[in-house]
């Protein structure tokens, strides 16, 4: 059975490579039908905090990515490494080393003297005597002194490491607490990892993680190492290439299966497809497909992607995601028109949701002032008999809907023998405080017929005051 982990440490928020992992070991397990975990790799104590597990937790919760084990806590778990500590120290695989910093310190400069790699040299790994007053020692971790470890890499094929480049790792510090390696090699047997997908940053830790695990007589899980995402210009992806977090993703506008579609392409393929649906990827995702280079970030890409998810996925769906967008704009949703219905009007228009929340607003709030522009061109003296005409056409409906909104707009542009356009433009300026906006029919059956006629009201008083300021101005 296949079992795989996303183990994040949580001193900050899930960033889009952490994600890219989470996903590939989703679906990894999702693929061949067994377990995924997640591990909150807490042992930092430093810079673990409360709030970091909440924002992996959120970003998880927010990419659909469920757990079916977990999340398990390192920093709850210290009973269990402690007595594996114990028994590689009974077995000799184990030992205290009572060096001290500055031992080590003069240790690392001779061996620079000597244009030697600095490493620990080994001095206390047949250490027999009593234990040094005043020395709180360290656990080591007494790593094979020849050959060779093989990784059997998924992505990358095998890659060899010597023994004798690999210094004892030390397994737990002098407070007794554990390393970050020994953790990790505890945690995959106990819970029974068959497959560790994880950053390439962490390959150099896998021959001293598999070593520690032979040493317990545990299987060694399958390692497959994904390559790093880089900004559009080839540096180290950071901030200033855009969003860095997955909740950055959210609040900047873009919807989740946006995400994760644009996540799994980078460093993955399949043929020449883009676009995948959830169950496509569980269907069609290997690791075999995955690139051994790094993978650079491409911003238009995710906006192509999210566009074609607002234009094809059920506006019912999507209406969920804007709902926070439009309460983050201080807007109560139910003061207007439903939100499915918005998002099949203004889709088509918008590449992300906080766009579409935006152009949408005047649905639900009175706008302060018109676009000066727009207004300028378009609420003039000659607007206001057509606007008027318009008005009372409209009052005169009884069935507010686009089709005879759209005939009631149609004949008045026919009476007065005006293009659409020009009858149409003078609306829509009047009731969305801009020259852009849905069709107008569209338009006004989302707006309602009362906040329709009340927009029309104030765009001819607008238009009157304008005129008569103007003559003033003239006089």
């Amino acid at each position: 059975m296949v079992k795989t982990r996303f183990a994040p440490s949580p001193t900050g928020y899930l960033h889009i490579g952490g994600a890219r992992t989470a996903l590939f070991s989703w679906l990894y397990a999702r693929r061949h039908g067994g377990p995924f975990v997640l591990r909150i790799e807490d042992t930092d104590l430093e810079r673990s905090t409360p709030e970091a597990v909440n924002a992996i937790l959120e970003g998880m919760n927010w990419l659909g990515l469920d757990y079916d084990e977990g999340p398990f806590y390192q920093t709850q778990r210290f009973d269990r490494y402690r007595q594996v500590l114990q028994h590689l120290v009974r077995e000799g695989k184990a030992y205290y080393c009572y060096c001290t910093r500055e031992e080590l310190d003069a240790l690392r400069e001779e061996q620079r003297g000597r244009k030697e790699k600095p490493r620990y040299d080994g001095r206390h790994r047949d250490y027999k005597g009593p234990p040094r007053q005043g020395v709180e020692p360290v656990v080591r971790f007494k790593n094979p002194a020849d050959g060779e470890v093989v990784v059997r890499d998924l992505i990358r094929g095998d890659i060899v490491f010597q023994n004798a480049e690999l210094d004892d790792l030390i397994i737990a510090r002098a407070d007794g607490t554990p390393t970050y390696n020994f953790c990790v090699v505890v945690d995959d047997m106990d819970m029974g990892i068959t497959h560790v997908i994880r950053g390439d940053d962490h390959l150099n830790n896998t021959p001293r993680q598999i070593n520690i695990l032979q040493a317990l007589g545990a299987p060694v899980p399958q390692y497959g190492h994904v390559p790093m995402i880089l900004g559009p210009d080839g540096q180290k992806l950071s901030k200033r290439h855009g969003a860095a977090s997955v909740m950055e993703c959210r609040d900047l506008g873009y919807l989740p299966e946006a995400v994760l579609n644009y996540l799994v392409r980078l460093g993955w393929s399949h043929g020449d497809q883009e676009i995948f649906s959830l169950n496509e990827m569980v269907e069609l995702f290997d690791l075999v497909g995955c690139n051994k280079a790094a993978s650079a970030i491409n911003p238009s890409k995710l906006i192509w992607l999210n566009k074609h998810y607002l234009k094809t996925l059920d506006p019912a769906q999507v209406a969920r995601h804007l709902s926070w967008h439009i309460g983050e704009l201080g807007i109560d949703p139910s003061r207007g028109p439903p939100l499915a219905e918005v998002v099949k009007a203004f889709a088509e228009r918008s590449d992300t949701l906080r766009d579409l929340a935006v152009a949408a607003k005047f649905l639900y709030q009175d706008f302060d002032a018109y676009e000066p522009k727009a207004a300028e061109k378009n609420l003039t003296a000659v607007a206001e008999a057509p606007l008027r005409q318009l008005r009372e056409a409209l009052a005169a409906l009884t069935d507010w809907r686009a089709e005879p909104i759209h005939d009631a707009v149609k004949q008045i542009a026919e009476k007065t023998g005006l293009a659409l356009g020009k009858v149409a433009q003078p609306l829509r300026v009047a009731v969305s405080g801009s020259a852009v906006s849905p069709p107008i029919d569209s338009t006004l059956e989302l707006l309602g017929s009362a906040k329709t006629l009340a927009r029309i009201d104030r765009a001819l008083a607008y238009i009157r005051q304008a005129s008569s300021a103007k003559e003033r101005t003239s006089d």
